[in-house]
């Protein structure tokens, strides 16, 4: 059956089917297995992979039905990485045994997956990674230092952007690998952030022997291959579906509600014009996820992301100034490891100072109005005397 064949219909069918043979009460692993394999995990993803080769916007056909039959889901507030950025990279860029071997644990949940992309000398400038991988036979000998590396302390895979030709300039000397993080050499250790808790990782790599198996694409084409995860990671962090004043906006609105006291003319105008933003920027998140169902995303999520932070900033600070006082108060500073940011249940100057790092994770702020300019506004690129120089030869 073609994509073009697939209607809502059958594939609630096959949904149905589904349930019917594998109990929804049974064992959670045993139906996401089963879901996956009978294609309706991803539906536009390939027979065999998890998918049907089925239109995507269909998905939410089978998400609707299983959710209505309490089928158990995948816990996609855990998995993330994998989901929203390893996988869509290793189904364009890997091979048929990478994308047999990976894609099923990761969909499952049964296999945690993190990014080793950012480093302390090049996170804004991605191009600028130093982590050297050099070729030893038919392994990769990699070794540096990565940072702001989320769920590296429970993933069993990474994907992993390194610089395997000095020589070359910066974007064309880089190869991406899946780094086994079970392997000798790699060191996790937790870093402790404004809120009190320890989301992030910095991630050491001394000497790991990575099999050339695991390499993602061609040797000195990596940046080719991260722009898939980039773009990808954005979507995922500024394109999550939100209902109507839900997402950051939801506590401010509340504590607007509760305290009626505190509330001014002057907190008034902005309350409305940030609840306004908050609508437009959810639309906007669906016209892109309408977007990326019918190909590829685009340098539109850059801008999705973008104003996702920028305004989830704002947000959390009005919130602050209508809360007074009481908005001061933080709930816990004890040492956590969270496996998912859970803003929305926590104090609002929890929600304040975690807002801090929007506007750097995924693709700082200035990074991504660079990519604005150029990819969707057509500026003209700013000047650069880095592009044609040797990554070695660069001043740092």
């Amino acid at each position: 059956m073609s994509a073009n064949t697939w209607e809502a219909a059958e594939l609630r069918s096959l949904a149905k089917e589904l349930v019917a043979r594998h109990p929804v009460d049974g064992d959670p692993l045993a139906f996401l297995r089963a879901r996956f394999d009978a294609g309706l995990a991803w539906v536009h993803f390939p027979v065999g992979l998890g998918g049907l080769g089925a239109p995507r916007a269909l998905q939410s056909a089978v998400d609707e039905e299983l959710a209505a039959a309490g089928a158990p889901d995948n816990d996609p507030g855990r998995i993330g990485i994998g989901l929203g950025m390893a996988a869509p990279t290793i189904l364009r860029h890997g091979t048929p045994a990478q994308q047999r071997r990976f894609l099923r644990p990761l969909w499952t949940g049964q296999e945690v997956w993190c990014q080793l992309f950012s480093e302390p000398g090049a996170g804004s400038d991605l191009a600028a990674v130093g982590t050297r991988a050099v070729r030893d036979g038919d392994a990769w000998v990699v070794s540096g230092q990565k940072v702001w590396t989320s769920l590296a302390h429970k993933a069993r895979w990474a994907i992993l952007l390194a610089r395997t030709d000095p020589d070359a300039p910066k974007h064309q000397g880089m190869t991406y690998f899946v780094c086994d993080m079970t392997a000798p050499g790699v060191e996790v250790r937790p870093l402790r952030q404004i809120t009190g808790e320890a989301e992030f990782n910095e991630v050491f790599l001394t000497d790991v022997r990575l099999p050339d198996d695991l390499r993602l694409g061609a040797p000195g084409e990596g940046w080719a291959v991260a722009r898939t995860t980039l773009m990808n990671e954005r979507v995922a962090i500024g394109g999550t579906p939100v209902p109507r004043e839900g997402g950051p906006i939801e506590p401010l609105v509340r504590a607007w509600r509760e305290w009626p006291e505190v509330r001014t003319a002057g907190l008034h105008d902005e309350l409305m014009r940030l609840w306004v933003r908050a609508e437009a920027a959810r639309l906007t998140g669906a016209r892109l996820r309408q977007q990326l169902a019918a190909g590829e995303p685009g340098p539109e999520g850059s801008a999705v992301k973008l104003t996702h932070a920028m305004l989830t900033q704002r947000i959390t600070g009005l919130e602050l100034e209508v809360l007074g006082e009481a908005g001061l108060r933080h709930d816990d500073w004890t040492l956590r490891r969270p496996e998912r940011t859970d803003v929305l249940d926590r104090a609002a100057t929890h929600r304040y100072l975690r807002a801090k790092g929007n506007s750097i994770e995924g693709g700082t702020s200035e990074v991504l109005r660079g990519i604005i300019a150029e990819r969707v506004l057509g500026l003209p690129a700013e000047p650069r005397t880095d592009t044609t120089v040797a990554w070695k030869d660069l001043p740092r």
